[in-house]
């Protein structure tokens, strides 16, 4: 996840059942009135919900990402941002994952939806 990584987005903890990851306020990463820019959310969300995606594919299945819906309930204008992502489902053709955003004081921020196409390796590929 390079550009995740280079973004400041940093996982401690990634298992199938839930994936945990964390970004940092900082001045670089806001817009107006100094909140967190939702693009810093939504790349934070996204990193750890693709993660929690990934490690639910069957063995040698690829995905890519068909839906992403966001519901954001506050803003950030310090400390660190939590996202935890769950499963909602994990089929043949398509995961679903729940990705929740928390901050410091672990008021919910945001909470993003994303459903992810399996992709499997054609034959003679």
């Amino acid at each position: 996840m390079p550009f995740a990584v280079h973004t400041g987005v940093r996982l401690t903890k990634a298992a199938p059942e839930e994936v945990v990851g964390h970004l940092e306020w900082d001045r670089h990463r806001t817009t107006a009135g100094n909140g967190m820019h939702g693009g810093a959310l939504m790349t934070l969300a996204d990193s750890v919900g693709a993660v929690c995606a990934f490690l639910n594919l069957p063995a040698g299945a690829s995905t890519s990402t068909t839906s992403s819906s966001t519901v954001s309930t506050r803003g950030v204008r310090k400390g660190t941002v939590t996202a935890t992502a769950r499963p909602l489902h994990a089929g043949r053709t398509t995961v679903a994952v729940v990705t929740e955003l928390r901050d410091d004081e672990d008021r919910l921020v945001a909470q993003v939806t994303q459903s992810q196409a399996v992709l499997h390796p054609q034959p003679g590929s």
